[in-house]
C-alpha cells in the first residue's frame, strides 16, 4: 500500500503543479483574494461576475475563483496523502525499510509549501514569493519521487561508472534547478513575453536596451503592494528573459554532454533517451511559447516538461549513487 500511495502521490504533485501553473498563467493567483476560502466561503460564491462581496475590494471573477480553488483542493489533497506516508512510515507499513527523516522532512516542507501558498494571496502574488512556491512544488515532487524510488527493488551487482561523469550529473541538477528557477522568476514578473514573439532576437535586435540592475528586483512585501500583472518597466523584464535564454542555452549544453557521457553506459540506456527527449521537449516548447505568444496549453507543458526532467535527473542520480551502495 505505501509504494503504491507514493506512486500515487507522485502524479498527484504533477496535477498540482501543473494546477498551479495554470492559475498563475490565467491571472488567476488573486481569484480568491482570501484563504484557504474563496470570499469567505468553501466554494466560489455562486454570483454574477463583478459582484462586489462586501469586505472585499476585488470584484468577484467566478472562473479565475474556480481556477484556484481546484489548485487548492488538489494541494489540499496532497497534504493529506503526505500525513497519511508519514503515519505508514512511523508505523512500520512500508515494504522496505524507511528511516523516519525523510518522510518527517516532507511533512514539514509540505507544511512550509501551504504557508507559501497562502503568503502569495495575502502578499498580492510578491514575485519572490510566488517564485519560492513554485520551486516549493517543484521540492516536494523531487522528495516523493526520491521517496519513491527508496522502495523499489535494487540490483546488488556494482557498475562503475567515471567520476568526472558522476561530477557533470551533479552539476547537470545544480545548473538545471537554477534554470528553473529563471524560469518561474520570467513568469512571476511577466516577462515571458518582454521580447515580443521573436526569438533569438529580441524587440529587433540581438541585444536590445535592458535593464539588469533591475532584472533580480524583489520588491517590498506587504499588503499594500500590488504585484498581479507585474510592476517592472520592459527594459528590465527584457533582461529577465534574455537570462532565462541564456540560462537555457547553458543548461542544453550541459545536459547534451551529460546524455552522451551516457552514451558508455548500456544499463543507463533508458535515462539517456528519457533526458534527451525531455530535453529537446523543452526546448521546443519554450521557443514556441515565445513565437507563438504564450498559448495556455504549451505555456502549462512547459512547467511539466521542467518537472519531469528534473524527476529524470533525481532518478539518475538515485540509480548511480544510492543503488549501488546498498
Amino acid at each position: 500500500m505505501y509504494r503504491k500511495l507514493l506512486k500515487f502521490s507522485i502524479i498527484l504533485a504533477l496535477v498540482v503543479v501543473i494546477l498551479g501553473a495554470f492559475a498563475r498563467l490565467s491571472d488567476a493567483g488573486l481569484g480568491c483574494p482570501d484563504w484557504p476560502g474563496c470570499y469567505g466561503q468553501i466554494l466560489v460564491p455562486d454570483l454574477a461576475d463583478g459582484t462586489q462581496i462586501e469586505g472585499y475590494e476585488r470584484p468577484l471573477e467566478v472562473a479565475k475563483g474556480w481556477k484556484e480553488m481546484v489548485h487548492r483542493y488538489a494541494a489540499s489533497t496532497l497534504g493529506l496523502v503526505i500525513l497519511i506516508l508519514w503515519l505508514l512510515a512511523l508505523r512500520g507499513k512500508t515494504q522496505r525499510f524507511q528511516s523516519m527523516a525523510l518522510p518527517s522532512f516532507t511533512v514539514l516542507f509540505v507544511i512550509l509549501q501551504g504557508m507559501f501558498g497562502m503568503w502569495t494571496v495575502t502578499l498580492m502574488v510578491h514575485p519572490g514569493i510566488v517564485t519560492t512556491h513554485l520551486i516549493g512544488g517543484f521540492t516536494t515532487s523531487a522528495l516523493l519521487y526520491w521517496l519513491y524510488l527508496n522502495q523499489n527493488n535494487r540490483t546488488s551487482a556494482y557498475r562503475h561508472i567515471l567520476k568526472r561523469h558522476k561530477y557533470l550529473l551533479l552539476l547537470s541538477l545544480l545548473v538545471l534547478s537554477i534554470q528553473i528557477i529563471l524560469g518561474g522568476w520570467t513568469s512571476t514578473n511577466y516577462a515571458a513575453l518582454a521580447c515580443g514573439d521573436q526569438f533569438p532576437t529580441c524587440l529587433n535586435s540581438w541585444w536590445p536596451d535592458m535593464d539588469f540592475s533591475k532584472a533580480l528586483y524583489w520588491g517590498p512585501i506587504g499588503t499594500e503592494h500590488d504585484y498581479e500583472y507585474g510592476v517592472l518597466e520592459n527594459e528590465a523584464r527584457a533582461a529577465i528573459q534574455m537570462i532565462h535564454r541564456i540560462g537555457a542555452l547553458i543548461t542544453a549544453i550541459i545536459l547534451t554532454s551529460l546524455v552522451f557521457s551516457l552514451r558508455r553506459y548500456n544499463h543507463l540506456k533508458n535515462y539517456q533517451l528519457a533526458i534527451g527527449g525531455l530535453l529537446v521537449t523543452q526546448i521546443s516548447l519554450g521557443i514556441l511559447n515565445v513565437v507563438l505568444s504564450l498559448p495556455m496549453t504549451l505555456a502549462v507543458l512547459h512547467n511539466a516538461v521542467a518537472l519531469l526532467l528534473l524527476l529524470s535527473i533525481i532518478g539518475l542520480i538515485h540509480k548511480i549513487f544510492k543503488s549501488n551502495n546498498q
